[in-house]
């Protein structure tokens, strides 16, 4: 049988330096195509969690699985190979200041080689979607935060990454703006069958999007619901305002379309 585990923790410790361990003892699978909110307190080791399945931090214990592959002793290339297939957004937007908005949200493209005709077509639809085209050729900093947030979220998604990470993505974004990026969180999950790790305190959101939550509390990881059960389910938008603009199932429509060619570049 073919096994669909996309993540898999096996007693997983996580420390910095020297200091007492932030994760102890984690073990969990995640199936593909999963759909995942985190929650815990700040401080709890939410974001450390998700540097461990992006291989920005080494776990001091334990067994990490990607795709079925142990990466505790991969090579530097091995994690750059890995990492082509997810994308993470950071709470602190990481995005480039010496490039435009095009620029930094084409730099995954560019990195894998896809022809710039290509590229054009594909960020412009992407920050059109998102809100922010007539800021293409802008600096990052004359930006807000929430806009430079979708900024970074545009340059994750672009990719159609196997496996999203995402740390508080809407945290800086008002409720109009939140409902857009979860709408297009959802239909990546639905129709690419991206696996997603939403990092969130909004009580309010997971209320709404009724997905499976990952909690982290006392260096521990627990979930709220049986790891086992990944099915995602539609989510029931409460009275919360909604996002009026482009369909996402229509962008994801005339975006997959395109998407073949980024393997074939």
């Amino acid at each position: 049988m073919e096994d669909n585990t996309a993540i898999s923790f096996a007693n997983v410790g996580a420390r910095y330096d020297n200091a007492r361990e932030v994760l102890s003892d984690v073990s969990f699978n995640i199936s593909a195509g999963a759909f995942y909110f985190l929650s815990g307190a700040s401080g709890a080791g939410k974001t450390t969690l998700l540097r461990l399945i992006y291989q920005l931090h080494k776990p001091c214990r334990g067994q990490i699985k990607l795709f079925g592959r142990v990466t505790n002793d991969m090579t530097r290339d091995e994690i750059a190979q890995l990492r082509h297939k997810m994308a993470i957004v950071f709470q602190e937007y990481s995005l480039l200041s010496h490039m435009s908005v095009f620029d930094n949200v084409a730099l995954p493209l560019r990195v894998r080689g896809l022809a710039e005709a290509k590229i054009k077509k594909l960020v412009l639809k992407v920050l059109e979607w998102v809100g922010l085209a007539k800021y293409a050729d802008a600096n990052p900093k004359t930006l807000s935060g929430g806009q430079q947030q979708r900024v970074s979220v545009a340059r994750a998604i672009i990719i159609q990454p196997a496996i999203l990470l995402a740390d508080e993505p809407t945290g800086n974004l008002d409720d109009e703006n939140a409902s857009r990026l979860m709408e297009l969180f959802v239909q990546m999950n639905k129709t690419f069958g991206t696996t997603i790790i939403l990092a969130t305190h909004s009580t309010k959101l997971m209320e709404t999007y009724k997905f499976p939550v990952i909690h982290v509390e006392n260096h521990r990881v627990n979930f709220v619901t049986s790891p086992g059960d990944n099915k995602t389910t539609t989510p029931h938008p409460t009275t919360q305002k909604v996002w009026r603009g482009p369909k996402p199932q229509n962008y994801f429509t005339e975006l997959s379309k395109q998407f073949d060619d980024i393997g074939n570049a």
